[in-house]
Formats: C-alpha cells, structure tokens, sequence
C-alpha cells in the first residue's frame, strides 16, 4: 500500500487522467504529473487502485463512450474521437472487450427500450433501467 505522500502523488497523476482522458496520453505524461518516473508510477498505481493506469484510461473512455452513444446522435467515429482514440477499430475492440458488445449493437439494444423512435434513450427512459436491462 502506498504511503499518503505517495498517495498524493499518484492520485494527482490519476486525477491528470480524468481531467484529460479525452487527450492522447502516455504513462511518461502522467508520471509526469504524479513527479515521479514512469515505472514507480505504474507500480504504485496498480498497488493502490488495483489496475494499470491504461485500464483506468480506458475504464473511463469506454464510459464516456457509453453515454455518448445513448444521449447524442453523434456517428460512432464522432464518439470515438471525442473519448481520445485515433482508432476506430482500437475503439471498437476495447469497447466491445469491456461491455461484450461492439458500440453499434449498444446503441440499438438501448434505442429499442425507447417507445419514440428516433428518441435518445436517456429523454425516454431512466439510464439505471437501461443499464440494470443490458446487465452492465
């Protein structure tokens, strides 16, 4: 377990994360905001919150992405864009990896729940139906 100088550390590292998911990021950039070199950032990260900073990053672009394809109208490029992926085929995958679905199917099974057609979801019905429906 880190100690609470290194806690704070690490978590200004976490929180560059958060703040910046949107952005490319690489671990040299947020041990950087951590001051501390990138392997011991790595280590007191996984030590502390119980995964990598990259599965962190990729915990919260996916669910970004996850609100974005039920609350807007944007093309599923358009969200994978605005969570930070260059990709869309690295997108899909670690989108599909983390739900057991590929982002097209998402957006369908949870505009169906809708009774308007062509209603975002989230107007429609409460997101914790939605997502207590879709087992996630």
């Amino acid at each position: 377990m880190a100690t609470n100088y290194k806690f704070k550390k690490v978590k200004a590292g976490r929180d560059h994360i958060a703040d910046n998911f949107h952005n490319a990021l690489s671990l040299s950039d947020m041990a950087k905001h951590a001051h501390i070199s990138p392997y011991h950032f790595l280590r007191v990260f996984k030590d502390t919150y119980g995964e990598t900073p990259n599965e962190f990053l990729i915990r919260l672009r996916v669910a970004h992405a996850k609100k974005l394809l039920i609350t807007e109208n944007h093309s599923v490029s358009e969200v994978c864009e605005h969570v930070g992926y260059a990709s869309l085929g690295s997108f899909s995958s670690l989108f599909l990896k983390q739900t057991g679905m590929a982002p097209t199917l998402y957006r369908r099974k949870l505009w169906a729940l809708s009774a308007e057609p062509f209603c975002f979801p989230a107007r429609a019905i409460p997101a914790c139906y939605a997502y207590h429906f879709l087992g996630k």
